[in-house]
């Protein structure tokens, strides 16, 4: 496909994501299903220009003037496809399926500077979210946000239980693969430059060997902070498909027992094949949503891993579209479901065991205020600070926490390179 070609698909693949509300991912199966011609490379050049140009909506619609699907593809391109904006204007000549010549307000959109547009603009956050994410960053505030407007990387977890660190990364050398800068059992793959594609890490054999899992470095440390160790009794309870799962089996070095549970059958469901790859034998997957169960358990656990439903803005930078979908009645919807977990959580907790609750968000509601509330309400629990936990886990000291705080732990893309995580650590009184 020529580059206009591309640029017009995209154009496409948008509208069904803009005004059919299509999730990006679903939006370009099926766009690949009706263009079967369309070769691997087409189709990774046109995924790449849709999602940057979701994560730079707000951006793109203010240098362009409008937020229509040719407007965000078309300013998302020059980037996305590695063209200098001349290649943009050129490429848009109206010949067959190539967009129709750009205006010249939409030339002039390629080349417009930022320094003039509202500070949420330049930092690509919503503007209702604006003053909680500015309040969390201060001046860092714009520079968070574009962080969360770049393409991620690929994180790996080494499996312990049956790899290295060193075996992975002379497996995946090929992929520009380098050690993570936190985790210690951490791998990195680049992210794609231009139309470059992502690789499908999933299809080499040391995946399918189970030596590795697909895992946000991020996820990693909150994994690493939990507590969990040989012969322990933990509880993931929101365990999902089962990322931090196999973490902590790896920790325990396959002893003890860790159960884990998820309200949500769809989300539990890929546990049990991974658990089998993983070569993981101390793990009891408890039925989904059977409540029930998972309070007679009682407060048996040294430690209790509680990844809490949340809004997912510091995942933004792979689910870009969710960045424009969430709504303020979500935000209240998820802070109320993360009292019921923490509420559960400290339930199941021994004394003298920990608690820890880690959300993928970088709102303060959900993650400090939710933990200040907790503590006011259960006089048992206190807050461990960042750096115990962090010496105990890693012998070293810990980085800053990108919002100041040494009780708990927000890591962020442009403070640290991860996804956006907040970890806090509650003990039990003994």
């Amino acid at each position: 496909m020529k580059t206009g070609a591309r640029i017009s698909a995209a154009i496409e693949v948008l509208e069904a994501i803009i005004s059919r509300y299509q999730p990006v991912s679903i939006a370009l199966t099926d766009w690949g299903k009706a263009h079967r011609f369309a070769g691997s490379g087409d189709r990774n050049a046109i995924g790449g220009l849709v999602y940057d140009a979701m994560r730079r909506k707000a951006s793109i619609a203010w240098a362009l003037g409008e937020d229509t699907p040719r407007a965000l593809a078309v300013g998302a391109a020059s980037s996305a496809l590695g063209l200098t904006p001349e290649g943009v204007i050129a490429a848009c000549d109206g010949s067959e399926h190539c967009p129709s010549p750009l205006s010249e307000a939409e030339q002039a959109g390629l080349t417009r500077s930022l320094d003039e547009a509202p500070a949420h603009v330049q930092a690509d956050i919503p503007e209702w979210l604006w003053p909680s994410f500015s309040s969390q960053f201060g001046t860092d505030a714009a520079a968070e946000g574009q962080a969360l407007a770049r393409r991620a990387p690929a994180d790996l977890r080494v499996n312990t239980l049956k790899s290295s660190q060193e075996k992975v990364l002379k497996a995946l050398a090929s992929f520009g693969a380098e050690p993570c800068a936190l985790s210690p059992i951490g791998i990195r793959v680049p992210p794609p430059v231009g139309a470059q594609r992502t690789p499908n890490l999933q299809a080499e054999a040391a995946f399918q060997a189970g030596w590795f899992e697909i895992q946000d470095e991020g996820s990693q440390v909150a994994a690493l902070l939990s507590g969990a160790g040989p012969r322990k009794q933990v509880l993931d309870l929101c365990a999902g498909a089962g990322g931090k799962t196999l973490a902590l089996a790896a920790l325990m070095q396959n002893t003890g027992q860790i159960y884990a549970y998820d309200a949500d059958r769809n989300q539990l469901k890929p546990i049990f094949d991974r658990i089998k790859r993983a070569g993981v034998r101390n793990v009891q997957v408890l039925r989904a949503g059977d409540e029930a169960a998972v309070d007679a358990l009682g407060p048996r656990f040294d430690a209790v891993l509680a990844d809490a439903p949340c809004t997912g803005t510091g995942t933004w930078r792979r689910r870009p579209d969710a960045k424009w979908r969430i709504k303020p009645e979500a935000l209240t919807a998820r802070m109320a479901e993360q009292k019921v977990v923490l509420k559960r959580a400290a339930s199941l907790v021994k004394p003298g065991g920990q608690l820890v609750y880690v959300t993928c968000s970088l709102l303060p509601d959900e993650n400090t205020g939710q933990i200040a509330r907790f503590l006011e309400e259960n006089a048992e629990f206190h807050s461990v600070p960042t750096a115990e936990v962090w010496r105990a886990a890693f012998g070293s000291e810990p980085p800053p926490s990108a919002d100041g705080r040494e009780d708990s732990l927000l890591l962020t893309p442009h403070r640290h390179g991860t996804d956006g995580f907040f970890i806090a650590v509650l003990g039990r009184k003994a």
